[in-house]
């Protein structure tokens, strides 16, 4: 791996373009499967998550989960937003959240992770839809209606325009938060969440979700 700083010397190969270019046009055929809960762009776009194995100034190389190796363009305008760690005490009614979660024969929701959204993004995405990150998996941007302890862990009454989910949080999912990052969260062996599109011809992350000091995006 070369170190960072360095330029990288990975091509692109066509099958690598094919398979991004075909993700492009899968996301814009399911617009809201788009990014844990961060509604739906103009433009089509697709979701990577992975580990990243080198990066530069304007390029960065993932190792995709599924085994892919993907080389992408950091353009100058590149967002970084850092998703960090918080308890579900940061849970509260009237928070608005967005909740990555498998149906269960009783009609709920089991979460796999819990977003606490900053006021100031309050609305995003809101509605309750498929998710691309798991079959069957679902996302709920909504609002805390309610709280309640229960056998199998917390239970959220979620409210959005039109329909209400239950979700049954379990000891141990993980709960975070989102804030503005910068490119230094963008290193070596850290796990990270791109949204991606072609731009000029060439596969080109638009925005990254990374954590700190180890700290991975759940999804």
């Amino acid at each position: 791996m070369p170190p960072i700083g360095r330029p990288l010397a990975v091509p692109l190969s066509s099958s690598r373009r094919s398979w991004l270019q075909a993700a492009v046009v899968l996301a814009a055929a399911a617009a809201p499967l788009l990014a844990a809960a961060q509604g739906t762009p103009a433009t089509p776009t697709a979701r990577l998550r992975g580990t990243i194995e080198s990066v530069t100034a304007d390029a960065l190389v993932l190792r995709e989960r599924s085994g892919q190796r993907i080389e992408l363009a950091l353009p100058a305008n590149l967002v970084v937003t850092e998703m960090f760690p918080v308890t579900m005490a940061e849970v509260k009614p009237n928070s608005f959240v967005g909740v990555g979660a498998m149906p269960q024969a009783d009609g709920t929701q089991k979460a796999i992770a819990v977003l606490v959204f900053p006021e100031a993004m309050r609305g995003t995405g809101e509605g309750h839809r498929p998710f691309d990150f798991l079959p069957q998996s679902t996302m709920t941007n909504a609002t805390v209606a309610g709280r309640a302890g229960a056998s199998d862990g917390e239970r959220l009454q979620l409210t959005y325009p039109g329909g209400q989910q239950t979700i049954v949080v379990a000891p141990g999912t993980p709960i975070v938060s989102l804030r503005p990052g910068a490119r230094d969260l963008l290193v070596a062996g850290g796990g990270v969440s791109v949204t991606a599109q072609e731009v000029a011809g060439k596969p080109t992350a638009t925005r990254i979700t990374a954590g700190r000091n180890g700290f991975s995006p759940p999804y």
